[in-house]
């Protein structure tokens, strides 16, 4: 475990933004953790998972420690749910595949999310109708300040939409080193209320899905939207879809009334930030090396030579842009830093 200084994080952010490290560590088991928070207690910190979340915008005056524990085990089951725990450094969508494989059912709907496993409670990621609390259990953490474990339950979590206690009340207090999910063994409940899912397994003549199914469509989907990082940066999502209030969402339904959105609740609506971005004429747009991918609106992207600063403020011209027209604001999902 060595330090190393003045380090790169170009391959460790998915947008492919150059930024220095003013030290660096990866860390590989609890004891070398514990270690590195214990020896360096009196210095600023940054921990880094899969830098799938995140937008560069300077270099990290800072020790970064990337987190790269691995494993994933079967903790416990009975005839029908399997409990799985994994470390958090493993790969978010390798560990979905993994699951899959085995015939565990729960995660499919979140193939192909980039980012490791320990930062998917964070922002209880979700999509095509899944999200991390379905299926979640519980989570280990370590306390920065003092090195001791933690399990935080379920419902310690407080898990809202892309809303966790880790973005809120404890927000940098904490590394997840684990988490544990239930998930079914059989009588698998398929998932495929999305529009877009029907369309591809219909596409392939699958009428009677199976979780791997599910998640052959969702990747086939992801795929055609979402450009992959290795070949164009990005971080996936880059926007929230809004929950406005319903008063405001009939002003904005009066004026277009073919506004896409799904009801939340009697108060409130869900309006897809992607459909605003999209007829707010941005999608494809691009200034410099910063752009708005060509195929799917939420996501923003580097042509190659962005900085940071650039794909900020090419966020901001977009929220702009998204308010000036429909008086709705969107927020970024992405830690920006």
């Amino acid at each position: 475990m060595q330090i190393q200084h003045n380090f790169s994080l170009k391959n460790y952010n998915t947008f492919g933004i150059e930024a220095k490290a003013k030290q660096f560590v990866a860390v590989h088991n609890l004891d070398e953790l514990q270690a590195v928070l214990k020896n360096h207690s009196s210095e600023k910190k940054f921990i880094l998972g899969g830098g799938s979340n995140m937008l560069l915008t300077q270099d990290i005056d800072a020790l970064v420690i990337h987190i790269d524990l691995k494993g994933k085990k079967i903790i416990k089951e009975d005839d029908d749910y399997v409990w799985v725990e994994s470390q958090g450094g493993e790969v978010w969508h390798e560990f979905v595949l993994w699951t899959i494989d085995r015939n565990f059912g729960g995660l499919e709907n979140m193939s192909l999310i980039p980012g490791n496993v320990g930062t998917t409670p964070v922002q209880n990621i979700g999509a095509y109708g899944a999200e991390i609390k379905d299926t979640f259990v519980s989570c280990d953490a370590m306390n920065i300040a003092t090195q001791e474990l933690k399990t935080f339950t379920k419902d310690e979590c407080k898990f809202g939409y892309r809303e966790s206690i880790f973005k809120q009340e404890v927000k940098n207090q904490y590394i997840i080193t684990s988490v544990v999910f239930k998930l079914k063994k059989h009588s698998h409940n398929i998932n495929i209320g999305y529009g877009d899912i029907q369309s591809e397994l219909a596409k392939n003549e699958i009428t009677n899905p199976t979780i791997k199914d599910v998640s052959n469509a969702v990747i086939a989907i992801r795929n055609t939207k979402l450009p992959n990082p290795k070949e164009l940066g990005n971080s996936g999502s880059f926007f929230k879809n809004p929950v406005i209030s319903r008063e405001l969402f009939e002003k904005v339904q009066e004026k277009f009334p073919e506004v896409k959105h799904f009801e939340v609740s009697p108060t409130e609506v869900k309006v897809p930030a992607g459909w605003l971005i999209e007829n707010a004429g941005l999608k494809g747009y691009r200034k410099d090396d910063a752009g708005v991918h060509k195929n799917q609106a939420l996501v923003l992207v580097n042509y190659g030579n962005a900085t940071g600063q650039d794909i900020l403020n090419l966020s901001k011209y977009v929220q702009k842009t998204v308010f000036d027209k429909y008086g709705i604001a969107i927020e970024a999902e992405v830690n920006v830093i």
